[in-house]
């Protein structure tokens, strides 16, 4: 598995990559895309990391798994590549964010966007075999974006962690909270969103508000 890594994440993530346990989840990925339909494309899996500098973190949003549909998954949680119909979740993101900043809402749904100006669009499995959510789960992927969230926690200052659904929120207690500013609510998708657990967040203004508050540029969502 040939992966570039940006420069800029490369003494954060090298520990990990040493591990045991990493050599084994490679060993378990490579099999998989070589037996079988899984996404995204390999050049895509670290994406979230090439396309948000550890440098320039300011937020980082945490999803699952990544899609298991045709053409989807582009590395980035909730982002789909360009042309693609937007997910239901995506959907309900897009619309929480156009009510919050009133902004109309995008046409694409990729969040390259985002993530080239500090958002960090980090999935906890970053693989996943085709039509099967969480067939990549449980084997090495949650300990390594675990370990990546508390180097986060660790190295950097004032990151604000948006923690959306049960799953996301769990990922609290890896983050040092006088260090930094969390943020939860329910998760995006229908069912949640449906019950009243999302919308109404204002995860995006209050992000903005508070990177304002510590003299940094606001996010562009």
């Amino acid at each position: 598995m040939q992966v570039k890594i940006a420069d800029s994440w490369k003494n954060i993530l090298q520990s990990e990559f040493d591990k045991t346990y990493f050599e084994e989840l490679t060993n378990f990925v490579k099999s998989e895309y070589v037996n079988h339909k899984c996404y995204p494309k390999v050049e895509d899996i670290f994406a979230a990391f090439n396309f948000c500098s550890f440098h320039d973190l300011k937020v980082v949003i945490i999803g699952q798994d990544p899609y298991h549909g045709p053409n989807q998954a582009n590395g980035l949680c909730f982002s789909v590549k360009e042309g693609i119909k937007h997910p239901p979740s995506l959907i309900n993101i897009f619309k929480e964010m156009s009510s919050d900043l009133n902004i109309d809402y995008p046409k694409s749904g990729s969040l390259e966007k985002w993530a080239k100006q500090g958002v960090l669009l980090l999935n906890a499995t970053l693989t996943v075999r085709a039509h099967e959510a969480g067939s990549h789960q449980k084997k090495g992927w949650e300990t390594f974006t675990d370990e990546i969230i508390k180097q986060i926690s660790k190295e950097k200052g004032n990151i604000v962690f948006l923690l959306w659904g049960g799953f996301a929120k769990k990922k609290a207690k890896l983050v040092d909270e006088k260090k930094h500013h969390i943020l939860q609510s329910g998760h995006p998708s229908p069912l949640s969103a449906n019950r009243g657990y999302w919308f109404g967040n204002q995860h995006f203004s209050k992000a903005n508000t508070y990177l304002k508050s510590i003299d940094k540029d606001i996010i562009v969502w």
